[in-house]
């Protein structure tokens, strides 16, 4: 009897192990699995800036377009506005600017100073208009040509003037300000110091204002002490007349009086 109770009791303690491990099992299968929190979206790449394209449609900057393309400067610029944090700034001369620029002349430069010449109107960062009342305070700036090419900047009620030395002009408008880039149409082409050097010829005074004659017929004016000018009047040739007559008539009757005396 005591042969039969074991292995009942085995299957019995087997049984129930066999029971609880299938229960757990089956619970770990059909346990939801753990929420997990939805990743963020990337941010969207930033819109590539064609430079060129904005310089043909914006304005009158052929000329200016044609020197970055021809010394490849265009490039410069293109990477500095697509492929860094910092951003550009240009300052863009109108056609105008370079038909009106007679001396100096850019057809005597070399290549390595025309490409020196045209870095010097960018900056390699992005500056807003409001950005260049603090930027005063800083200058002179350094610009892509680096070392001496550099450019002063005042703030005048709103209105950014730059000098290079050689030139003095201001930002007449804005052809592209959002970030990273920044174009500014200035009326003349920028000259650095580095080229031409520091004997910059004085500006030009303005010719005086001609003399205006009064007319002719113009009544004159009183002097400072109030008289009026010694123009005969109709009353004094009045009286002059009177006193001929009477001069005459005097000197008849004396000659008639003499005859009967």
């Amino acid at each position: 009897m005591k042969n039969m109770e074991f292995p009942m009791t085995f299957f019995m303690v087997f049984s129930t192990l066999l029971f609880l491990c299938s229960s757990s099992a089956y619970a770990q299968k059909t346990a939801l699995p753990p929420s997990m929190s939805p990743t963020p979206a990337p941010a969207p790449a930033p819109e590539y800036v064609n430079l060129t394209d904005l310089l043909t449609v914006a304005g009158p900057f052929h000329t200016f377009l044609s020197y970055l393309e021809s010394t490849k400067v265009i490039e410069t610029f293109q990477n500095q506005a697509n492929n860094t944090e910092e951003g550009i700034t240009l300052f863009v001369p109108k056609d105008t600017a370079f038909s009106s620029l007679k001396k100096p002349s850019l057809s005597n430069l070399t290549k390595d100073q025309l490409k020196s010449l045209l870095l010097f109107h960018g900056l390699p960062h992005y500056y807003s208009l409001s950005d260049f009342k603090n930027l005063s305070q800083s200058s002179p700036i350094p610009t892509f040509a680096g070392g001496r090419y550099t450019l002063n900047f005042t703030d005048v009620s709103g209105t950014v003037h730059i000098s290079s030395g050689w030139t003095d002009t201001k930002v007449s408008s804005s052809v592209h300000s959002t970030d990273p880039v920044a174009i500014y149409q200035v009326d003349k082409v920028l000259l650095p110091e580095a080229i031409f050097g520091t004997d910059i010829p004085p500006t030009a005074a303005p010719a005086p204002s001609p003399d205006i004659a009064p007319a002719a017929d113009s009544p004159s004016e009183r002097t400072a002490e109030g008289k009026s000018s010694p123009t005969s009047s109709p009353n004094s040739s009045y009286r002059m007349i009177s006193w001929g007559i009477w001069s005459h008539m005097v000197l008849a009757l004396s000659g008639v009086m003499v005859l009967f005396l």
